[in-house]
């Protein structure tokens, strides 16, 4: 692609306008970086990808307001991780990680525990167990 040839088609994803780097040919033919705001069809695809992340999210939390998940798994899925990875990180094995979403399990865990999780998700203790996006 030549340098002048790189889209420039504004995202309207809410972080506002993503610049990619993209290799490219200068009128010398040598290969050079030129900054994109992006292509359609990649906006496109990324809005998309954006919304089911949301929808994940929102479906996650309102489980959490019923009761059925703790708020752990709300920021499992706001943050974009998997068991495996969050059990890596508190250093617990996944299945403890599993029992940890249920509520009344979340509920008799240490503080020490929960400030692990707290520090991983980058909230306080209290948005943690306190977080009103999560209660009725």
């Amino acid at each position: 692609m030549k340098k002048e040839e790189v889209p420039q088609d504004i995202t309207k994803l809410e972080k506002g306008p993503m610049n990619w780097v993209n290799y490219v040919t200068d009128e010398n033919g040598e290969y050079t970086r030129a900054i994109s705001n992006g292509w359609e069809p990649e906006n496109i695809a990324l809005e998309q990808v954006w919304d089911e992340v949301n929808a994940n999210v929102e479906a996650t939390r309102q489980k959490v307001i019923r009761g059925e998940l703790s708020p752990i798994a709300y920021y499992l899925e706001k943050n974009l991780m998997d068991i495996p990875l969050l059990a890596s990180y508190v250093d617990k094995w996944q299945w403890q990680v599993k029992r940890h979403l249920k509520p009344e399990v979340f509920q008799s865990l240490s503080e020490q525990l929960v400030e692990k999780y707290a520090y991983v998700f980058k909230i306080s203790v209290d948005e943690l167990k306190n977080n009103p996006l999560l209660k009725k």
